[in-house]
């Protein structure tokens, strides 16, 4: 057996062993059936969500302000634009699902076809 295929094979036994493991954590972690960590996992579903968002957002933007100017093909215009339908959509809609999906679309518009002049 080669070297890439050892590589390989290793790679899809650790991937599935750590997969295995994410899935199994909260029944080890947590047990199962009546909880003594209800309240923490209630907070902890609290907070993790918005926690999330904020952390793609400061993602989002730092990577359309990374040494890019206005002037540069637009950089930081489709952030921009695609961050206000997703507020829009969702202050009308109050649907995170379709707010997320107009977004997505609104950037993956702007960055094929307006950013990069694609046809």
């Amino acid at each position: 057996m080669n070297r890439t295929a050892f590589y390989l094979i290793g790679l899809v036994c650790a991937t599935g062993l750590t997969t295995l493991f994410l899935r199994a954590f909260p029944f080890l972690f947590f047990g199962s059936g009546k909880s003594r960590h209800q309240t923490w996992i209630r907070e902890l579903g609290v907070l993790v969500s918005p926690a999330a968002i904020a952390m793609l957002i400061v993602y989002c933007y730092s990577a359309a302000f990374d040494g890019a100017t206005w002037a540069e093909k637009g950089y930081g215009l489709a952030e921009w634009v695609a961050g206000a339908v997703v507020v829009l959509v969702h202050y009308r809609l109050k649907n995170p699902l379709l707010s997320i999906l107009c977004g997505t679309a609104v950037y993956m518009v702007f960055v094929q076809k307006i950013v990069t002049g694609g046809g």
